[in-house]
């Protein structure tokens, strides 16, 4: 699992950079509403930021991967594409998936926690084995 979640976490990373040079120079000088703009970057932040997450998925994934750290992944993907993909197809197009980015925003959020989670449970002392 853990080159999936690196290659996913590559890709991330590389279709932000892709879309912030379209955000930049393609979209910007087409798109004369502010708030469509806005919502843009602030999808774009959202996109960057959680490209480095499925790469710590991947890190840990190498350590041992948990059940835990494996739906962290999938939600960190999920919710990029769904929060990230909602946003700019309205922003960029004016095509509105109906709840697409509210619910990719909270797979996001579940990502965090799921992580999170894996992480404290990580931790604990496994039992010692009798003999």
């Amino acid at each position: 699992m853990e080159r999936i979640w690196l290659m996913a976490g590559a890709v991330a990373g590389f279709t932000a950079v892709a879309a912030g040079a379209i955000i930049a120079h393609a979209w910007a000088p087409v798109r004369p509403d502010p708030a469509a703009m806005e919502s843009a970057r602030n999808a774009l932040l959202m996109h960057v930021l959680h490209a480095p997450a499925l790469l710590a998925v991947a890190w840990l994934a190498g350590r041992g991967s948990t059940r835990l750290v494996t739906l962290a992944g999938v939600a960190f993907a999920g919710g990029l594409v769904a929060f990230c993909g909602g946003v700019y197809l309205q922003a960029g197009w004016g095509f509105r998936v109906p709840n697409l980015a509210p619910l990719g925003g909270l797979t996001l959020m579940a990502g965090w926690l799921l992580l999170g989670l894996a992480g404290l449970l990580s931790g604990r002392a496994k039992p010692a084995r009798r003999k």
